[in-house]
């Protein structure tokens, strides 16, 4: 899996996005998205690369090691990055560029390092093999007998040891 094919990635680019619609009156029509979906993508490859390995490999499991975003330097991030959102006048100056990339980076590790969902929620009202609508139930992705050595050898994250999937008998 390369630098850029990871989910962290994928939401660092969803965050760049979001923000850009906050800064922009963009239409919702299919060509405005498709270029959208564009031009953060090309940031979001600019940026990334200078952004530190603790936060490139946000999880929840490791929200400790990025807990204060004031200190993540971000000096170094590419001039074709700034260069960009000034062209396109996201920002008035290289100061507010790197303030917006500050923004994107609290919003992409308060999703990165958000808890994960309490399975029980996660309930579908169709089997997620079948597709059929009957009676579900939910079963354990890794058996429960399992889990402390499943733990113990580090074969899944603390926070995947309970995830389920909801079937039908």
């Amino acid at each position: 899996m390369g630098e850029f094919d990871t989910a962290q990635f994928s939401t660092f680019k969803d965050c760049i996005a979001q923000r850009m619609l906050h800064r922009s009156d963009l239409e919702s029509d299919s060509d405005d998205s498709s270029a959208l979906d564009d031009f953060a993508s090309y940031l979001a490859t600019e940026s990334w690369s200078t952004l530190p390995d603790n936060v490139k490999n946000a999880t929840y499991e490791t929200r400790e090691k990025v807990t204060d975003v004031d200190n993540i330097p971000l000096e170094s991030t590419s001039t074709e990055f700034i260069d960009s959102l000034l062209s396109y006048r996201m920002v008035p100056d290289t100061e507010d560029a790197l303030k917006f990339l500050r923004k994107v980076v609290e919003d992409y590790l308060e999703q990165a390092c958000s808890p994960p969902p309490v399975w029980s929620s996660t309930r579908t009202s169709v089997c997620e093999i079948c597709f059929r609508d009957v009676p579900l139930t939910y079963h354990h992705l890794i058996p429960r007998s399992v889990h402390a050595k499943a733990l113990k050898q580090g074969w899944h994250p603390e926070a995947m040891i309970n995830s389920v999937a909801w079937l039908c008998r």
